[in-house]
């Protein structure tokens, strides 16, 4: 491991931040382009989005099960070349008319999942479990570098000197990059994982139908699934909603902002999730993932999301305090990194139907924020919304206490939270062999 990474997928997590870099070129912009420049109305735009994510729900539900059954490495290349191919029919055909763009871009979100969610398969299946947390720490820093960071920051270099469809054919190279890197360098799962065993077409249905099963077999897991999906509601709403709110497209909302200004600010908002993921990661892996999403994940979310809705409109164009509730909300949305330990350690004889459940909630989020924007917005307004979504991460708050994931090294196999005697104790027997495993791939390295 270095630094709670492990080190033969470091390629892997290299591949996932320039792939998600390409994905999120059109996070930033698209729905506003869509307004501004192709005269989409605003829910158009929104239902763009949102169907977006109920087809990424759907792909991104099967595909911890189908990377198990088929091998995580192969679905990778596969969601690769799927997402150029689409990608390229969306801006090429879909992006003039409303019912076409609903239609390819929906299409698109097939392709993402099958490369994302395959990597935490693989992940999952060359970790210690004792270390997942911190593994997947660094599974959402490169994600935050690629779709948060580079995602955000070359489009506001790139719009202003070439504009925002030249963008958008730029993000296939960043794409074709990350694939490539997944082809030549990113190793396949380890001997002894399901994806590599041999099994007959019979226990390859079975294994495909526990992803679904498997909600009604295990209700911690259906629980966790439902913080799961309220933890990053805003993370995908607020890239919908705030470039038309910001920029006063929506009615009761005003000019405080330019797109540009945006842009960059939500660039620097993932900038900070980079090291944020890694720090929760480990602390997570020390102290409890429980506790910390609770309160510095669900509460903090709720007083960053009143910030991003209140202090516009009490303080104006006022940059630097729109930065202090970015800056909060990167340092709570990211205390949700313990979610990827947490399902396999609900089922851990069944990892690939708990990671289809955990990328189901992932999809889930996907559809649901933006679909909360292109509902709600109408109805009760900007501020509204706002605190329809602050209200939720309080549900979830309470939700948390309901959930009690066996943690290595803080709860027994029950859940049962350990003593400090009974941490120290099972700290020392988890790390004396996990240091021994960990010298052998640096031997051969």
């Amino acid at each position: 491991m270095i630094l709670g990474m492990p080190r033969k997928l470091v390629f892997g997590y290299l591949a996932l931040a320039i792939f998600m870099a390409g994905d999120g070129f059109d996070l930033t912009f698209l729905s506003r382009y869509l307004v501004v420049h192709q005269g989409f109305e605003p829910q158009q735009a929104g239902l763009v989005f949102t169907v977006y994510g109920l087809v990424v729900a759907a792909s991104a539900w099967t595909t911890g099960v189908l990377a198990e059954t088929f091998g995580p490495k192969r679905l990778m290349l596969l969601g690769g070349v799927l997402w150029i191919v689409l990608h390229i029919v969306f801006i090429t055909v879909g992006i003039s008319d409303p019912g076409l763009a609903v239609m390819t871009y929906g299409l698109r979100g097939v392709a993402y999942p099958l490369f994302m969610y395959s990597f935490v398969v693989l992940i999952a299946e060359s970790t210690d479990p004792a270390r997942l947390a911190s593994a997947m720490g660094w599974f959402w820093a490169a994600f935050s570098i690629g779709l948060g960071t580079l995602g955000a920051f070359i489009p506001s270099v790139t719009i202003p000197a070439v504009g925002e469809l030249a963008t958008l054919w730029l993000a296939p190279v960043f794409v074709a990059v990350g694939t490539l890197i997944c082809l030549f360098l990113v190793p396949g799962a380890p001997k002894d994982s399901l994806s590599q065993r041999s099994m007959t077409r019979a226990e390859k249905t079975r294994e495909l139908l526990r992803g679904v099963t498997i909600l009604a077999e295990r209700p911690q897991i259906s629980l966790a699934v439902v913080i799961r999906v309220l933890c990053n509601l805003t993370l995908y709403g607020f890239p919908l909603m705030m470039p038309l709110y910001l920029t006063g497209a929506y009615s009761d909302s005003q000019e405080w902002f330019d797109q540009t200004e945006w842009i960059r600010l939500w660039a620097v908002v993932s900038a900070v999730q980079i090291l944020t993921n890694i720090l929760w990661g480990r602390i997570g892996d020390r102290y409890g993932w429980m506790r910390q999403m609770r309160w510095f994940g669900f509460v903090g979310m709720a007083v960053a999301t009143l910030g991003f809705g209140y202090v516009p409109h009490l303080f104006g164009a006022n940059l630097a305090l729109l930065y202090v509730a970015g800056i909060l909300f990167s340092v709570s949305v990211t205390a949700f990194v313990p979610m990827g330990a947490i399902f396999p350690a609900l089922a851990p004889e069944h990892r690939g139907a708990a990671i289809s459940a955990h990328n189901l909630a992932s999809g889930l989020t996907t559809f649901l924020g933006p679909a909360i924007v292109t509902v709600f917005q109408p109805l009760i307004g900007s501020l509204g919304v706002i605190w329809t979504y602050a209200v939720l991460m309080l549900v979830g708050t309470a939700v948390t206490f309901l959930i009690r994931p066996p943690q290595p090294g803080v709860t027994d196999e029950s859940g049962r939270p350990l003593s400090r005697a009974e941490r120290r104790a099972e700290r020392v027997a988890i790390k004396a062999p996990s240091s021994r495993q960990d010298e052998t791939p640096a031997s051969i390295a």
